[in-house]
């Protein structure tokens, strides 16, 4: 079975290309009546549902600007696919009662592998947003062999654990950073750039399911827009502390790739505070914090352990915390005053508690720089799985939920 509103099932090859990033998110719930413009409105009625909970058709329409008969028709077929239940009927009130619509969580679902220098984690979500299992090892600097051991070796436990029907897997999303292969990180293995010339969807070719890939830090700010903070917050832009530095912007819940999807590259700004050629980065990752602690002699700790102020290296972090908030100040304040978003999102794999102190210094820091204004700083509400979740997350969108790339090819 194969639930696509329209679009074709695609294989997205070079992440590097900037090749299927034209998939923007859309969290307007704005229907159209145009012309050829029916598998935009089946997304945005299916999206207003998802976020609306238990909803009635009314209330659809009013949220939507679609007529009555058009929202009836729409929501038959969402039931008819499986993507959506009747939930009842609302109590109360005069007249007949209305009858609630809600999600169906097991009506489809995506698959996001996030490969990284320092691990691979798969993971399996649901209609809902819910993650139906996981699996993460913990390797670094993984060879594209690596990898698709991995998941070929994790897949069908995960499928069982998850309770995934197979037949309703719209695909699997992908999140990498730019230039894995290029980018030099201590310890970084020969022949590492091998990834440079990898085809990411030929590589997964071993799986029956489409392939969309994307930049890890594009890939949690689009699952934090989807599923996180994007209510509160429409404008944010994601800081994303992994072996690397990555950054996405969300503008008015729209995800911003510019004109060579290379958006948000933070961790490649140079480090004005530091030596001459360093950049953000080189201080602000964890590979740079697992550098130091390797410096000062001890062994590499879980990353767990990182959070836990009681062990003897807390020293150490600390001090990288202060370079962190030192290092990032002034790029903190362009963000401000370039794109004055709501809010500046900080996830990754560090663990919460060193995500709330960084948190806190930049706040501190920022506070003693005078701004137009200043988005509020804090934890992601999707922090250390955001890559595999978002990449789950490209599924749906290519397939059934409104994205404004599906706006255009229906004519508007």
């Amino acid at each position: 079975m194969q639930i696509s509103f329209g679009s074709k099932a695609s294989r997205r090859a070079d992440p590097s290309s900037g090749g299927g990033r034209d998939a923007r998110l859309s969290r307007s719930l704005s229907g159209t009546n145009l012309e050829r413009a029916g598998d935009y409105n089946l997304r945005t009625v299916l999206q207003a549902i998802r976020l609306g909970g238990d909803t009635t058709r009314v209330a659809i329409a009013q949220q939507t600007g679609l007529t009555a008969p058009t929202i009836a028709n729409i929501t038959g077929r969402l039931i008819d696919m499986g993507l959506v239940r009747n939930a009842g009927r609302i109590q109360g009130g005069r007249g007949q009662p209305a009858l609630k619509l809600q999600i169906n969580p097991d009506g489809a679902f995506g698959i996001g592998l996030n490969i990284d220098r320092d691990h691979l984690t798969l993971v399996t979500l649901d209609l809902a947003g819910q993650v139906r299992s996981r699996v993460t090892r913990e390797i670094a600097f993984a060879s594209p062999d690596d990898v698709v051991a991995f998941v070929t070796g994790s897949i069908d436990q995960l499928i069982v654990q998850g309770e995934v029907d197979r037949a309703r897997i719209l695909g699997v999303g992908v999140a990498i950073p730019d230039d894995l292969g290029r980018i030099a990180l201590p310890h970084r293995p020969d022949g590492y750039d091998r990834w440079n010339a990898i085809d990411i969807a030929e590589m997964l070719s071993v799986l029956p399911w489409p392939v969309h890939c994307d930049n890890d830090a594009a890939a949690a700010a689009l699952g934090e827009a989807e599923y996180g903070t994007a209510f509160d917050n429409p404008s944010f832009f994601y800081l994303l502390i992994s072996a690397g530095l990555g950054g996405g912007p969300v503008i008015d819940r729209s995800y911003y790739r510019g004109a060579n999807a290379r958006s948000g590259e933070i961790g490649l700004m140079p480090d004005i505070t530091g030596a001459p050629g360093a950049t953000v980065q080189d201080t602000v990752s964890l590979s740079a914090l697992l550098a130091r602690l390797e410096e000062a002699g001890f062994e590499r700790p879980g990353i767990a352990d990182l959070g836990n102020e009681a062990l003897a290296f807390s020293p150490v972090i600390e001090a990288w915390i202060g370079d962190a908030v030192r290092v990032l100040t002034a790029p903190l304040v362009a963000i401000n005053c370039l794109l004055d978003p709501d809010a500046i999102l900080i996830g990754g794999r560090l663990p919460v508690p060193l995500i709330e102190r960084l948190a806190a210094g930049l706040t501190a820091a920022l506070d003693a720089v005078p701004q137009p204004s200043r988005a509020a700083i804090m934890p992601a509400v999707m922090a250390q799985d955001a890559p595999a979740i978002g990449a789950a997350i490209l599924p749906f969108l290519a397939h059934v939920l409104p994205s404004d790339s599906i706006l255009i090819q229906s004519g508007r």
